[in-house]
């Protein structure tokens, strides 16, 4: 069995993919097959996964290319984790709508950057798809782990001709093991859910303790006597407490997919917690993915030195990936919540939308449960969501700068913050800053610069975050915490 991914040169998260794959015996013989155009990232994660094949003694290999096409030929299953554009268009996500007063803590979703993400990453992910058609297995599964997730995987199903294509995301199990905290049960799996909505949207619609229906106070009681996670998850805790149900969703993230929390700049501080970038921090994953990068390449012979330790040592992780496989390839029955076309699933969503929602893996593949409703205030919350991001694909896959311009319009957080004008010059900037990544808006370059010229910067509300912080050195880093936490960091940062 042949296992391709690309973007392979993740920062930590490729090697924790292979490992947890590795910890199935009945997996132990898997070609590994990692492809980036980034060279010198490439061989790095190799050199460290294939020192972990050779320590434990298995006979897996790994193979690596900069050339896609051959990475995926024979590949039955494809693992999408790219960012396009890397650090360097991240920062313009982030830096470009601060110049009119969006304040984002991760824009990679929906919001300014997370559009301007879509449209960078459609393009690629259709080529990826090209390429799998061509000459991967018949029947091949794409897991895509790339965001803007609900785009990209909308845009594999629907344009890309990949029906196996199954969106993961973890963000379902982080919340429940929060939420079995507060609860202060002794062991999380002591808590079943149920939990539907879209990527980043999604909503514990139903948890049992036991076997006890959770509701509402009982839940909101829970978290707003918790000492720590009280002041980390102010946002989602206050959604708790109007909405009634809890959001998978971090305080950072959720933070900028609704209109109320970060539309004032003087009122945003009181939404968040800076402990933790993931809290809400302005910028705060391109801090973080930024100092993770440094810090890797540093410390790279150091991290290469510890690695190979025993397998049985190492827990696997609750990642979808090494799950899905195990079930496919050995009938074993593996739960998870997953992102595929809706197509009444969720009765109260739009039917061609891609959902995150409960379904079963086997022998026979991915299926999903149908028929589950969502209270009406997450389902007009992600409905908005859902508008934009259609809007956003058809101009990602055809290059509409009008329909641009309009999903940014209808974005809930620029919305919020600014006026239809503002948002015309705002996607102008945006274009020229990353057009060597928007090859769909070549013809539109030209014109947003002399619009530009003509209007000058609108720097009205420029602002350097309402709560920022610098990026820390190597040397702050290690102080910090231990040097192996970045090697092991889940953070995707691929070019």
């Amino acid at each position: 069995m042949k296992v391709a991914v690309i973007g392979a040169g993740s920062v930590g998260f490729t090697r924790k993919l292979v490992r947890d794959i590795l910890k199935v015996p009945a997996l132990a013989e898997t070609e590994f097959a990692l492809h980036d155009i980034n060279a010198e990232n490439l061989d790095m994660v190799a050199q460290l996964v294939t020192k972990d094949i050779s320590v434990n003694e298995l006979p897996a290999r790994v193979t690596t290319s900069t050339d896609r096409r051959r990475a995926l030929e024979g590949a039955r299953y494809i693992i999408c984790c790219v960012r396009i554009g890397g650090l360097e268009a991240f920062h313009h996500d982030i830096e470009v709508p601060l110049r009119f007063g969006v304040d984002q803590c991760v824009g990679d979703t929906i919001c300014a950057g997370g559009l301007m993400y879509g449209m960078r990453t459609v393009p690629e992910i259709l080529a990826f798809c090209k390429d799998i058609r061509d000459v991967a297995e018949p029947g091949a599964w794409f897991l895509n782990y790339a965001n803007p997730m609900a785009m990209n995987t909308w845009a594999a199903i629907e344009h890309g001709g990949i029906a196996n294509t199954i969106g993961l995301c973890h963000g379902v199990q982080h919340g429940w093991r929060q939420i079995a905290e507060v609860l202060g049960a002794k062991d999380a799996n002591e808590i079943e859910y149920v939990c539907s909505g879209i990527n980043h949207q999604t909503w514990y619609v139903d948890l049992r303790w036991k076997g006890r229906r959770i509701g509402r106070d009982e839940l909101l009681s829970a978290f707003e006597r918790h000492p720590v996670i009280s002041q980390e998850e102010k946002v989602r805790i206050d959604v708790l407490r109007r909405f009634g149900v809890y959001s998978t969703e971090s305080n950072g993230h959720l933070s900028e997919y609704l209109p109320w929390y970060r539309k004032r700049p003087d009122e945003i501080i009181d939404w968040i917690d800076m402990s933790n970038w993931i809290n809400g921090e302005t910028g705060g994953y391109l801090r973080y993915c930024t100092e993770q990068r440094n810090w890797f390449e540093t410390d790279f012979p150091r991290w290469l030195a510890e690695a190979g330790s025993p397998l049985s040592q190492y827990e696997r992780s609750d990642e979808h990936c090494s799950h899905i496989i195990e079930a496919m390839e050995t009938g074993s029955v593996y739960r998870g919540h997953f992102n595929v076309r809706n197509d009444g699933l969720i009765t109260n969503l739009a039917p061609d939308c891609i959902v995150e929602t409960p379904g079963f893996v086997d022998r026979f593949g991915l299926n999903m449960v149908a028929g589950i409703e969502l209270p009406m205030g997450c389902a007009a919350t992600c409905s908005v969501s859902v508008n934009v991001q259609r809007m956003a694909l058809k101009a990602a896959v055809e290059g509409d700068l009008d329909l641009l311009r309009l999903a940014m319009l209808h974005d809930p957080l620029v919305g919020a913050v600014c006026n239809p004008e503002e948002v015309w010059q705002m996607v102008d900037q945006l274009l020229v800053a990353e057009a060597q990544w928007l090859p769909q808006f070549a013809w539109a370059i030209d014109g947003a610069k002399q619009r530009i010229g003509k209007a000058g910067p609108n720097m009205s509300r420029a602002s350097s975050g309402a709560a920022r912080l610098s990026v820390r050195s190597v040397e702050e880093l290690r102080a910090a915490q231990p040097a192996h936490n970045a090697a092991e960091s889940p953070s995707a940062l691929t070019s």
